[in-house]
């Protein structure tokens, strides 16, 4: 007996029991196992497939979403375009307001200052006549001091009067 040939007695039970584990694998368990590896092989093609359909959607989305950002590049364009507009106009608005305040108030200005000159020019003509009437008082004392300057005083004055009527 050699250890490379075995007996025939030993092949016999070899193939005996070999042949039955194969059966009842083969009967039981292969189906098993097949069943199991064509299901994992229908689960990764229904997953390849969604990620198929999941890349083509999320292209879709992508696209989209650019189409989504150029469309609010484009109105936002035309919101800053008005702002400017707008502040142009409100800038303009204010100027021309700030020329007609600042006119009226240089038109007020002008009426008060010529107001104000009135007044002083009143005020001085009155403060000269005072001291045209006081001057005057004066010089009519010293001459109606004086004894002529009475009479002749009156006499110019009637004259004056009479002459005015006339």
């Amino acid at each position: 007996m050699s250890l490379l040939i075995p007996d025939t007695g030993l092949l016999f039970w070899m193939v005996l029991s070999f042949g039955i584990v194969f059966f009842i694998l083969a009967k039981y368990g292969f189906p098993v196992i097949l069943k199991s590896v064509e299901q994992r092989k229908e689960y990764i093609t229904n997953s390849v497939e969604a990620a198929k359909e999941a890349n083509s959607r999320l292209a879709e989305i992508k696209q989209e979403g650019e189409a989504l950002l150029a469309e609010v590049r484009k109105q936002q364009k035309e919101i800053l375009n008005e702002a400017l507009a707008d502040k142009d106009r409100i800038l303009n608005e204010a100027r021309e307001k700030a020329g007609v305040e600042t006119q009226r108030i240089l038109d007020q200005a002008m009426m008060q200052i010529q107001l104000e000159k009135r007044k002083a020019i009143r005020e001085v003509r009155t403060e000269v006549a005072s001291l045209s009437v006081s001057v005057a008082e004066k010089v009519i004392r010293n001459k109606l001091d004086m004894e002529g300057g009475q009479k002749e005083m009156i006499n110019r004055l009637i004259d004056e009067i009479t002459v005015a009527k006339s």
